[in-house]
């Protein structure tokens, strides 16, 4: 019966995560970093400020579909695409090893939660950075033993995978760099650098990516210089490595990053006497260690490495095939990872859509909600409509951090202009500049901030500041945070 084979297997596990990932993202809020990216991502450019421009596409256009930039609307896009990213997975391994490893890889990916979690539900460059690279992935391997027509093909399938990545995020080049390693360090396969297919597969990709290039030119490189700089030395932090690991480690879930890594090392010890484990060896250090070594001098966010251990997975997969049937352990194993997952998930979930920590706990602080980053600020818009606000002529709203403005901005839905007062407002000081609102009142939307250091930091932006009653923001019903707003009189612009 095909069910019972793997690749049955892995179509009944794309289904059942799909389904669950759909509730997921009904469950929760926009995050902070999603708000930010669904609001200011709602008219088309070639590039943005954070990153490249598929993930930003990808929202809009699913929001410009169904009318709607509804969580689940918006998010949609990304769990169809985690559902292709595990299939590739499961085809990558198999192709490598076999169906029982790829089936075995691609369950685990799920339960990982950066994979499984984050990048398969949520408004995140990596969702289709982790497909493409995959794609990318399982090209280079069909392309390496073709020859004639099928060559050809298969080589600008990958460069046409690579060129999706690099306008998913800038980091997908390491990746890329270690197919280039590979070819190099691999006697079998370094006949293709004499080859033409490599090379038109590179200038594909570049051509995919060439907007961006145009784009950032036409701004200053301000998105590479950007991200270049977030690399930038700066004091030594001699710990770094070991927290960046240790941070790498929750985010993969412990059980599973030890012998991700455990994996991986026994695959450099064969070196590229075995060519299929170090294809992936090569693909998965660049990031990996990069940002290990950055760690030292740099704050380094821990998924960011996470595709470099995305390339891991099908030796992980190989091994738990190898073993599962010899050891008890091994199924203990994959059975505590389910439960953790599926527990944490629901927790989360059960939390965000209903509130019910604070009745838990008596003496929740008012704007202590550990949820509020996955909240969204819908009250905002009806208070502001109550007070006869929302799209009153001549007035726009600010706020005093990028994070803030995208929960602002996406909150009332396009109704209002929203600009960044702030030192880094981000996508923001390229869309909404402050001066083009040049004597336009500004309602200054400042959580935690109080009025004396609204005065000190935008006073002389302004005629004068008034001090308006805060707004309360709701979660579940429940008074979760109080919202400081300011009136700002006749703006001056940028002092």
């Amino acid at each position: 019966m095909w069910l019972n084979t793997p690749a049955g297997g892995v179509t009944l596990l794309i289904l059942a995560t799909l389904v669950a990932r759909l509730i997921f993202a009904d469950a929760l809020g926009l995050g902070i970093d999603e708000s930010y990216m669904v609001a200011a991502g709602r008219s088309f450019h070639l590039g943005y400020f954070d990153h490249p421009p598929v993930a930003w596409w990808m929202a809009s256009a699913a929001a410009h579909l169904a009318g709607t930039d509804s969580p689940i609307i918006v998010r949609l896009p990304f769990v169809l695409t985690f559902a292709v990213t595990t299939w590739l997975m499961f085809r990558l391994t198999s192709r490598l090893f076999n169906a029982c490893a790829g089936l075995w890889a691609a369950i685990l990916l799920n339960a990982a939660p950066v994979f499984g979690v984050s990048a398969a539900s949520w408004v995140l460059p990596d969702g289709p950075l982790f497909a493409a690279l995959l794609g990318a992935a399982l090209c280079l391997v069909e392309a390496l033993p073709a020859r004639g027509r099928a060559a050809w093909g298969w080589w600008s399938a990958m460069g046409a995978c690579a060129g999706v990545a690099l306008l998913s995020k800038y980091s997908a080049v390491l990746t890329i760099a270690g197919a280039v390693v590979f070819l190099l360090t691999q006697p079998a396969e370094r006949r293709w650098l004499t080859r033409p297919q490599p090379y038109v597969a590179g200038l594909l990709a570049l051509a995919l990516f060439a907007p961006v290039v145009v784009w950032n030119a036409d701004h200053g490189w301000v998105s590479l210089l950007f991200q270049g700089g977030r690399a930038a030395p700066g004091r030594l932090h001699v710990f770094g490595p070991l927290s960046t690991l240790g941070g790498e480690a929750v985010f993969l879930l412990p059980w599973i990053w030890v012998p991700l890594v455990l994996c991986a090392f026994a695959a450099f010890r064969r070196g590229p006497a075995n060519g299929r484990s170090w294809l992936l060896v090569c693909l998965a250090a660049p990031p990996i260690l990069l940002f290990l070594v950055v760690s030292l001098w740099s704050h380094v966010l821990f998924h960011w490495a996470a595709p470099g251990y995305l390339m891991l997975f099908p030796l992980l997969g190989d091994a738990v095939d190898r073993r599962w049937r010899s050891s008890p352990a091994t199924r203990a194993w994959l059975a505590t990872t389910a439960v953790v997952v599926l527990v944490g998930v629901t927790l989360v979930a059960s939390e965000v859509r209903f509130n019910w920590l604070p009745s838990t706990f008596e003496n929740f602080a008012l704007g202590a909600d550990p949820d509020l980053a996955a909240v969204d600020w819908i009250s905002l818009r009806t208070d502001l409509a109550a007070r006869g606000l929302l799209g009153r002529p001549g007035l726009i709203v600010a706020a005093t951090r990028w994070l803030d403005a995208g929960k602002v901005d996406y909150a009332l839905e396009g109704r209002m202009t929203v600009i960044c007062l702030g030192d880094d407002p981000r996508q923001y000081g390229l869309t909404t500049r402050i001066g083009e609102y040049a004597g336009d009142d500004v309602l200054i939307v400042a959580p935690r901030v109080s009025f004396a250091e609204i005065g000190r930091q935008f006073g002389k932006m302004f005629d004068s500041l008034e001090e308006l009653p805060p707004e309360t923001m709701l979660h579940a019903g429940r008074p979760a945070m109080l919202l400081p707003l300011y009136l700002g009189h006749r703006l001056h612009g940028v002092p």
